[in-house]
């Protein structure tokens, strides 16, 4: 199967906080936008993006234009903002993104940034049903393509049969 033509993209995230008490865990929320495509609406994703594997619910809705100052009514408070940079390919069922993260210079302010390193993350992904072993096998072939290579460091490595499999890699 072959790989499709890139696209590029050019995303500003803002992930935002509450806290469920004075000692409770705090409920995260992500929000993204297309700073290429502003007339796009804002992509909110609730759930947890350090555990070991990604296997939570996704849950995309369009929104308003004022989400942030909704969020801000809510209680919530922005945690940290970074611009995303890179390129999605797609191979089948496969999503596989290069990607440059960057820093704000100004809060609020996505036209100002900075490469936070000269690393690109490369993540591949699949959203599928349970019960999908052949993707996943599909998934570790393509991966194993990649190990040959010294300046690719795997830095996650998991599969969920529920929702999506996840791959991310590292190049300096």
């Amino acid at each position: 199967m072959q790989m499709k033509i890139p696209e590029a993209f050019d995303d500003y995230e803002m992930v935002f906080q509450i806290r469920n008490g004075p000692t409770g865990t705090p409920l995260v929320l992500r929000a993204r936008q297309a700073l290429d495509h502003p007339e796009m609406p804002w992509l909110p994703e609730m759930g947890d993006k350090n555990k070991s594997n990604n296997d939570s619910n996704c849950i995309d809705v369009d929104t308003s234009n004022n989400l942030v100052q909704f969020l801000n009514e809510l209680g919530f408070r922005l945690d940290y903002e970074f611009v995303l940079k890179g390129f999605m390919f797609r191979k089948g069922r496969m999503k596989v993104t290069v990607t440059k993260i960057c820093r704000l210079l100004q809060q609020n302010n996505p036209d100002s940034i900075e490469p936070v390193s000269q690393s690109y993350l490369v993540e591949l992904s699949v959203v599928a049903p349970t019960g999908q072993e052949a993707l996943a096998d599909e998934m570790k072939a393509f991966s194993e393509q990649l190990k040959p290579y010294p300046f690719i460091k795997i830095h996650k490595f998991s599969f969920s049969f529920k929702y999506n499999f996840y791959i991310k890699y590292l190049v300096p």
